[in-house]
């Protein structure tokens, strides 16, 4: 048996590393445990943006009657390879009974609470370890091209207004002004002139690494096969040995479940995949984020380059990307920008697993039979927007803290 270590947590994303990084601000020693290097997961490819407006679940009504078209469609943003049918089906049962009302109002609501407070608690974090400079006040612009889809755009400001945020509509000529980048068949824009992005979700993560190793954190790369856990300590079972610890956080991501299930529990958690191309010279094409609510992407600016992101595949953790899905992103982003030469040139292409679970809700919580482990994750599409404010409720969770927010919305045995 080795000598037990304060904390573990499992899982070197940029939920992981946050909430590491928090531990390590509350005077805790902390191990990290990955398969693979710092951020090289879904952290990797995404968006890129605090999407704090996303106050919906995935499972709602309006889903699922738009689900059939979405799904028939080859370029569209839905697909359910059915090679993984058997195994996607009981998520699938879970995700329809997740769209009532009843539960539609709970997501929401338990998205809000975390969403409203997103951006206070990354420039909290940000600001503490020097790093603001990563966090960019953006704003994000959504867009429609059909002509008859300004009424979308209102109601989308309504309801985004009863929620507290600014939004301002605007006609073709302000989406000219705004983004001369894009195509002139966008014909509506709403734009979110409080959101925030960061220049590089990658460099952020490295950044913060290299802030934790210099706060005296330990990190092992090394596959975590199982978990133990008991009410005074807990064990991290690896390919090269166990690790002990007083406590241990599961943040993996995609791949929680399997380690949760190791203790004995089990959560309906999905690997849904996504896409991405990054177009390294047109990172100046945009100003800002860019989503379009017909082809359901996103096109951000980075210092990488333009990153163009989408798709909602559940197809599972064991099968390589589907080409036709980058195929996709490629005829988006040429009909979205008013030059698609930059999507003809040299990019980078990448397949990620969001974890996601049917109500949309993530995981935030202490193991309700081994008090000695806590898990987060479970955060689909919002890993990045949600990880800062994670981070800050798990850490004041695991020294006895007030969380501020309520964390019943967020339990592992609500299932």
């Amino acid at each position: 048996m080795n000598q037990p270590c304060e904390t573990v947590v499992v899982g070197a994303g940029v939920v992981g590393l946050s909430i590491a990084i928090a531990l390590q601000q509350r005077g805790r020693q902390v191990t990290l445990l990955d398969r693979s290097r710092p951020g090289e997961g879904a952290s990797f490819g995404n968006a890129g943006f605090l999407a704090t407006e996303l106050n919906d679940p995935l499972a709602t009504p309006d889903t699922l009657k738009a689900a059939p078209l979405l799904w028939a469609n080859p370029r569209g943003p839905v697909s359910l390879p059915l090679a993984h049918w058997p195994q996607i089906t009981p998520w699938l049962w879970r995700f329809v009974k997740a769209a009532s009302p009843r539960q539609v109002q709970v997501g929401q609501q338990g998205l809000r609470a975390l969403n409203q407070s997103a951006l206070g608690a990354w420039q909290r974090l940000l600001r503490r370890l020097d790093l603001i400079d990563e966090l960019v006040p953006s704003g994000y612009l959504q867009v429609w091209e059909a002509e008859h889809a300004g009424s979308q755009a209102e109601q989308q400001a309504e309801k985004l207004a009863g929620w507290g945020i600014d939004s301002t509509v605007l006609s073709a000529a302000g989406v000219a002004e705004l983004e001369p980048g894009l195509n002139e068949r966008v014909r509506h824009g709403l734009l979110l002139p409080a959101s925030h992005q960061v220049r590089d979700p990658y460099h952020l993560v490295q950044r913060l690494f290299e802030r934790f190793m210099e706060a005296d954190g330990r990190f092992q790369q090394t596959q975590v096969i199982s978990v133990r856990g008991g009410q005074m300590a807990a064990q991290a079972v690896t390919e090269q040995g166990a690790v002990d610890a007083h406590q241990l956080v599961i943040a993996c991501g995609a791949w929680s479940r399997q380690l949760l299930k190791s203790t004995g529990v089990d959560v309906p958690l999905q690997a849904e995949r996504g896409y991405h191309l990054t177009l390294p010279r047109a990172g100046s094409v945009l100003r800002r984020p860019v989503g379009s609510a017909d082809r359901h992407v996103v096109m951000t600016p980075m210092s990488c380059g333009l990153r163009v992101v989408g798709m909602s595949e559940l197809g599972g953790l064991d099968q390589p990307p589907i080409e036709q899905r980058f195929d996709t992103l490629r005829h988006h982003a040429s009909a979205l920008l008013a030059d698609a030469e930059p999507v003809t040139q040299d990019h980078t292409t990448w397949m990620g697993y969001r974890p996601t679970l049917p109500d949309s809700l993530p995981v935030i919580d202490q193991h309700p039979q081994q008090p000695s482990v806590y898990a987060a994750f479970g955060h689909q599409h919002l890993g990045l927007t949600q990880a800062a404010i994670t981070s800050e409720l798990l850490a004041a969770r695991m020294t006895q803290q007030d969380t501020r927010i309520d964390l019943t919305p967020y339990r592992i045995n609500r299932f």
